[in-house]
């Protein structure tokens, strides 16, 4: 049984494409999968960026609000330090004038407890204005954090999962088999002769 040698070379034609398609589907898988796991790579690192950016942010904050604490108990001590030296002198005043009559030491008094009242609203409203610094240095570094993490947190795409054999894949297929035929059919002719 002779197999005509246009049939042989349809069949190589057909078996060549079809391989063709075997290895274009394998290197689809491959590549699928390397696509699958660059995917998941991002996520972690993306993960791991808002982690270490949401520590670092809570950190600043802290900061912030120790520097602000340190200020206010900066501006605590003068306070008391003042009354104390206030109250000293209005002491050693009154001491010294005790012979003098009472009106020149309520005076004098008076006096000393006015600085004391101008120097305490001072220092109170240093520590407002302390206060709404820190209230609104806080809230920047929450608007740059949320900023960070926006562009720490794109969408990934998920890769495309290869599919089967497809109308693509089987025309290929068909197309190498007349391909093959039509090589084989030519071969025979030029065998033959005119």
């Amino acid at each position: 049984m002779c197999v005509p040698l246009a049939a042989v070379s349809a069949g190589i034609g057909a078996l060549s494409a079809g391989a063709s398609a075997l290895g274009a589907r394998q290197q689809a898988r491959m590549q699928y999968q390397a696509a699958k796991q660059q995917a998941e790579m991002q996520r972690r690192y993306q993960a791991q960026a808002a982690a270490a950016e949401r520590t670092r942010a809570q950190r600043q904050m802290t900061g912030e609000r120790m520097q602000q604490a340190q200020q206010e108990e900066a501006i605590g001590r003068q306070t008391r330090e003042r009354e104390l030296a206030t109250q000293a002198a209005v002491g050693l005043e009154q001491a010294r004038d005790r012979g003098v009559a009472g009106q020149s030491v309520t005076a004098v008094m008076g006096d000393y407890l006015a600085n004391l009242g101008a120097a305490r609203e001072a220092l109170g409203r240093q520590q407002e204005l302390i206060g709404v610094g820190k209230a609104m240095a806080l809230e920047d570094i929450g608007l740059a954090s949320q900023q960070r993490l926006i562009s720490i947190d794109q969408p990934i795409a998920e890769p495309v999962k290869p599919r089967g054999f497809g109308i693509q894949d089987v025309l290929s297929v068909a197309s190498g088999g007349l391909e093959g035929y039509r090589t084989g059919l030519g071969i025979k002719k030029a065998i033959k002769g005119p």
